[in-house]
């Protein structure tokens, strides 16, 4: 049985949009989902470490962000729903398979996503207490390593998506008279492991372009000292998340793109794709290097902005290179649409107010401590 075999077949009904429609909320929505999800995949694990080992200030700073981290959490589930909503419409053909495949520790996401989301608030209330006892302490560890967890096997279905060549050999060693087992990992694939390590720089550098952002937005009850500690305190996460995402992209890049892949992203209008989203995450550490001694509204905004363009380029390329692996096995863009108007419609106006809402939180945020410097003066 061929690789092209095992892909699923087309469906009858088409598309209900337009390709680039779909692909368009995909990116989008990985974007939107990627920015939490960075604060929550590499940031538990800094604030635990940094109210463990750290000192007062990297103590208040683990407050701050733990204390916020339900909230996080829940926005990125929201948003989350978003790119998976259209992975499943425009790459039915490879990602149902793939997701078969390892069925056993893509289910298992959702029991271990239910224990973590559990575990923070238990980690934030002994926090809020001021009473943190050990249990608690150990309930947002076990939260810090199921995130991580969970977004290995996010990574395995997402590298196996593509991987089509290698389904047959996984079928193989996993299954029962011809039945899918569903405990295949694609462990196998050399771009697993950096891609997957690659989204942790990145979320480290996520994590200190929040670290400056929460200090000149939302810290005014904190005084000059933690704001002029926090500009520090980023760039130094930046700086290891640049060099661990610059380190791993070059792993994944040069070692583990296939010729077709390399030729067609280091050609024409795409290299400069490659090159942009290669230095994009630079681009905001240059504005917290500039907040080392303090931070400032202006720089941090900056910083803010040019992470969220360094995700948002990252995903665009990673669309472009998922595209070129499947172009040997499915043509993505030749389905036939039949455009449903009504659920476009209704997702348009859906996703419009939460998007508004969530505008108007932070906004709502912003002048909440505007008000408490007031009174603070």
């Amino acid at each position: 049985m061929g690789p092209h075999e095992l892909t699923a077949p087309a469906n009858p009904l088409g598309y209900p949009a337009p390709y680039w429609f779909l692909v368009f909320f995909k990116v989008l929505g990985f974007t939107l989902h990627a920015l939490p999800m960075s604060l929550w995949y590499a940031g538990i694990f800094l604030a635990l470490f940094a109210y463990w080992l750290g000192g007062p200030l990297a103590k208040v700073w683990s407050r701050r962000l733990m204390e916020r981290m339900p909230i996080i959490v829940a926005l990125g589930i929201n948003f989350g729903i978003i790119p998976l909503l259209f992975i499943q419409t425009a790459y039915y053909k490879v990602f149902y398979p793939a997701t078969i495949l390892m069925a056993w520790p893509w289910f298992a996401i959702i029991p271990m996503l239910t224990l973590a989301y559990y575990g923070v608030y238990l980690y934030v209330v002994g926090l809020r207490s001021e009473n943190l006892r050990a249990w608690q302490k150990a309930a947002g560890w076990v939260s810090a390593v199921l995130f991580t967890v969970m977004g290995f096997f996010f990574a395995n279905a997402f590298s196996l998506m593509v991987n089509v060549s290698g389904w047959g050999e996984l079928w193989r060693k996993t299954n029962l008279a011809g039945a899918a087992l569903g405990t295949a990992l694609n462990t196998g694939d050399p771009t697993l492991w950096p891609r997957w390590l690659m989204m942790i720089g990145l979320a480290i550098c996520t994590v200190s372009a929040y670290t400056v952002f929460d200090a000149a937005f939302w810290a005014s009850r904190e005084g000059d000292e933690y704001k002029r500690w926090a500009g520090g305190f980023a760039l130094k996460v930046h700086t290891v998340g640049l060099l661990w995402f610059a380190s791993m992209g070059s792993w994944y890049v040069f070692g583990t793109w296939p010729a077709d892949v390399r030729e067609s992203m280091f050609s024409g209008a795409k290299l400069l794709l490659t090159a942009v989203t290669a230095i994009s995450p630079g681009i905001p550490w240059f504005f917290i290097l500039l907040q080392r001694r303090g931070v400032t509204r202006a720089l941090a905004a900056a910083a803010g902005a040019g992470q969220f363009a360094a995700i948002a380029v990252n995903a665009v390329s990673r669309q472009l290179v998922q595209n070129i692996h499947l172009s040997l096995f499915v043509d993505v863009a030749a389905e036939p649409v039949r455009v449903q108007w009504s659920p476009i419609v209704v997702f348009l106006v859906m996703f419009a107010v939460g998007v508004a809402i969530l505008v108007w939180i932070a906004l709502k945020l912003v002048e909440a401590e505007r008000r408490s410097q007031a009174r603070a003066t």
